[in-house]
């Protein structure tokens, strides 16, 4: 299974990686990301580039997309891309997201889309995609919120939340961590978009370290919102299982399962 991990440089991307990189004010995402960029040949991999036209020109190959103007949804666009290098021989699809600022709700809440499908796009192709922010343009629970959905993540341990949401196999997603006070809007805005795409979440809970009564109650809170929603919580430890059913979350109205 996929585990978060932190990586000390891009050269260390593997196959299947959804990396958050969060850059100063005067980086340079190409620059910055050049590794990245020029390992694609090293690994015969198709290298695409998702943002603003580079200032500079690259020695490297690479194709690139204008989200402004795409045809259909980003994740259409890679599946596209990843098809033709399939039929090109490439060994795998190699994403350079440069995420434009922008820090409205309606824009975190297609940002938070768009990482899920990214997430998922990774995971089950095995594509490398590496997600660049300027962290100067974005307020702290913005980015909070996306950093969350990339299992792995490029320097030190980000600040608090201090969890991630990751695919786990086709029918779920993992959680990683703990999810306290600090992290309890990112993960409610999370799951709130993960229960807008299907009916039932799974979420194996078998790393999630703690969850305090903040966390609980937006688990409770975002899923009694969407109508004809469960979430399964599966492999939660003794303290969670526990602590849910003492704070009296265990009713039916709330469509939680915790299974084994």
């Amino acid at each position: 299974m996929r585990a978060p991990r932190t990586l000390t440089s891009l050269d260390e991307v593997d196959t299947g990686d959804h990396v958050c990189q969060v850059l100063g004010h005067a980086d340079d995402v190409i620059d910055r990301s050049r590794a990245f960029v020029a390992d694609g040949a090293l690994h015969g991999d198709k290298v695409v580039i998702v943002g603003p036209m580079p200032r500079t020109e690259s020695e490297f190959p690479r194709v690139v997309l204008d989200p402004a103007g795409l045809e259909g949804s980003l994740l259409a666009a890679v599946r596209r891309e990843a098809a033709t290098a399939d039929r090109q021989g490439f060994r795998a699809l190699r994403v350079l997201h440069h995420v434009a600022p922008g820090c409205c709700p309606e824009r975190i809440e297609e940002l938070l889309r768009s990482e899920l499908d990214l997430e998922e796009f990774a995971a089950d192709t095995g594509a490398l995609v590496v997600c660049a922010y300027h962290g100067p343009d974005w307020d702290l629970p913005a980015l909070q919120r996306i950093r969350c959905l990339h299992p792995h993540w490029l320097g030190s341990r980000p600040v608090p939340p201090a969890f991630r949401v990751f695919r786990a196999g086709k029918e779920s997603w993992a959680v990683n961590g703990i999810v306290d006070s600090d992290g309890a809007a990112a993960f409610g805005a999370v799951l709130s978009t993960l229960l807008a795409r299907t009916a039932t979440v799974r979420l194996l809970c078998h790393a999630l370290e703690f969850f305090d009564a903040s966390g609980m109650s937006a688990l409770a809170d975002t899923v009694q919102l969407l109508p004809d929603r469960k979430v399964v919580l599966e492999g939660a430890n003794d303290t969670v299982r526990l602590s849910w059913e003492l704070s009296g979350f265990a009713i039916p109205d709330i469509p939680v399962v915790m299974a084994p």
